[in-house]
């Protein structure tokens, strides 16, 4: 079994933001899967679904970013999935823009998303696939940068990201991290 979050914060406001990225990963996965990420448990909105053998909980938290560990510490001790079968989406201002980065583990970095599930599962032993969403080139304060929008000249930019991230996320269900990693980073 396979564990696909997303990142991102409930409601209207938030939709379309660069902190919102995890959700439209996830959202577009779902679209390629034929999933309907609304049933609600965990502290979320999710589904289940089966890609080839493989069973597969997508999950979007609502408990707003800085609290997405208690959604997922939920829907991991529900399932009793080991650790490197989870794999969480989120944005990031540290790699190029519009690229991707699966890594296997590792720190949250600045991302508090991250630190809240390190913090509630007590381990840093998941999969991370990190959406580059601009480097704060204009030195905003952080928060309100992350919580804005995207340009719309850079509509084009950001599918063909959450689409490489949608592929991605798919060997990794199929192949794992390692695979994921090989194939997309770079």
């Amino acid at each position: 079994m396979k564990i696909i979050v997303g990142l991102g914060n409930p409601g209207r406001n938030y939709e379309d933001t660069r902190h919102n990225i995890g959700f439209n990963v996830i959202d577009a996965l779902a679209d390629r899967l034929g999933a309907k990420v609304k049933k609600i448990k965990f502290k979320g909105l999710y589904d289940e679904i089966r890609v080839g053998s493989e069973r597969v909980i997508l999950l979007k938290p609502q408990t707003y970013m800085n609290n997405s560990g208690e959604s997922v510490r939920e829907v991991m001790s529900f399932y009793k999935v080991a650790i490197d079968e989870l794999l969480v989406i989120v944005d990031d201002i540290d790699i190029v823009p519009y690229t991707i980065k699966m890594k296997a583990k590792g720190s949250a970095g600045t991302h508090n998303g991250l630190k809240s599930i390190i913090y509630h599962l007590q381990d840093d032993h998941f999969a991370r696939l990190k959406v580059g969403v601009g480097n704060n080139e204009n030195h905003w304060d952080l928060a309100e940068y992350v919580l804005s929008g995207f340009p719309k000249a850079d509509g084009k930019y950001i599918e063909a990201a959450i689409e490489r991230a949608c592929d991605s996320a798919m060997e990794f269900i199929e192949h794992g991290a390692e695979s994921a990693m090989n194939k997309y980073n770079g």
